[in-house]
């Protein structure tokens, strides 16, 4: 399947066409308690929308759960939702991950629209057709490959977002930026977070989700290729899953990406001599504009565990990671002994002045 991306402030327009073109019998819309505001005004803009097709789960990524899509299934099945209906997701990752795998399972997939209001949601959740929930306190441990039928991407969304949700959306850019090549990870440093400049955004975000959309064109079930888009992030979902396992307040998916990205390039460094210029300009960069990560070495074999039981991993005994030898140029499957881990762990402390 081509998934159709269209970057456009004309939002509710663009909707309406997209949905003339799958022309559903019945559209239910997906929110949460931050987008809800955002769903109602498409609804009262787009004729096939109404408010009392419309299901609002509450927001936050420790509310991807079980329960949470249960809730989704039963407001569809009391909706009389069939397989010639629609869906449209609007929200964050955490949104269209979850409305993603409720349109995709419930009666065995209906088509689904994603409108990511968050500039994370844009450059990866919302494009590439993983979707999912948490379980067991895992990050996205169970969920199915559906590409929406298209994603309408608003800059408008993100100029009232507060700079931590920029910034946990940017650290999913500087990945891409980081797989694409030297260039494009020159652009990505180089743009200043004190001083938004959105139009100066907009074309990273258009590279940064061309990027993905190359991959996954290429290996769209994972099998190769595409695990060049887990770079950094077994590091980051245990992170992640440390926090979780605390029971205080969740860590954001992109501020540890970007604590991911360092660990990948300090291992990148010990194994495949990944340039210490380049790993310092990024670490430099995440140390600048990130809040730092909560971890000391007693955090290690907790840290370790997690990754072991990285559903990306062939089996717990063996942590691989995707590794680079320089920026656009990947290593895959590279499996890390745990002291070669935890030296990286201790390095990207030090890089990042924890």
């Amino acid at each position: 399947m081509s998934q159709t991306v269209i970057y456009t402030n004309e939002v509710a327009e663009r909707l309406t066409e997209i949905l003339d073109g799958i022309d559903p019998v019945g559209v239910f819309v997906i929110a949460d308690s931050n987008t809800e505001p955002i769903a109602r005004r498409l609804i009262d803009r787009v004729e096939r929308l109404s408010a009392d097709k419309l299901v609002v789960i509450p927001a936050g990524d420790d509310r991807k759960t079980v329960e949470s899509l249960a809730a989704v299934w039963e407001a569809m099945s009391r909706g009389g939702v069939t397989r010639r209906w629609a869906a449209v997701n609007v929200g964050g990752g955490m949104v269209t991950d979850l409305g993603g795998f409720a349109a995709a399972t419930f009666k065995r997939g209906i088509p689904f629209v994603n409108v990511p209001t968050t500039l994370l949601g844009a450059v990866d959740a919302a494009v590439g057709g993983k979707t999912g929930i948490n379980f067991c306190g895992l990050k996205n441990e169970v969920g199915c490959f559906r590409e929406a039928e298209a994603v309408v991407i608003s800059t408008d969304f993100f100029r009232t977002l507060p700079r931590a949700e920029l910034l946990s959306g940017y650290a999913e850019m500087l990945k891409h930026a980081l797989l694409k090549g030297d260039k494009a990870l020159q652009r990505a440093l180089a743009f200043d977070f004190d001083h938004v400049d959105y139009d100066q955004l907009l074309p990273l975000l258009e590279e940064s989700v061309e990027v993905k959309r190359g991959v996954v064109a290429e290996d769209p079930l994972e099998k190769g290729l595409r695990k060049a888009l887990n770079l950094g992030h077994t590091a980051a979902h245990a992170f992640e899953a440390l926090a979780m396992d605390r029971g205080g307040r969740p860590v954001a998916h992109g501020h540890a990406v970007a604590w991911g990205l360092v660990v990948a390039l300090t291992l990148s460094h010990i194994r495949l001599e990944f340039p210490t210029a380049r790993l310092r300009a990024v670490a430099g960069f995440v140390e600048r504009n990130y809040p730092k990560p909560d971890i000391t070495c007693d955090d290690y074999p907790r840290l370790l565990e997690f990754m072991a039981h990285d559903k990306k991993n062939a089996d717990p005994e063996h942590i691989a990671f995707t590794l680079l030898r320089n920026p656009g140029d990947i290593a895959l499957g590279q499996v890390v002994a745990a002291d070669q881990i935890e030296i990286a762990l201790d390095l990207t402390r030090d890089l990042l002045k924890v």
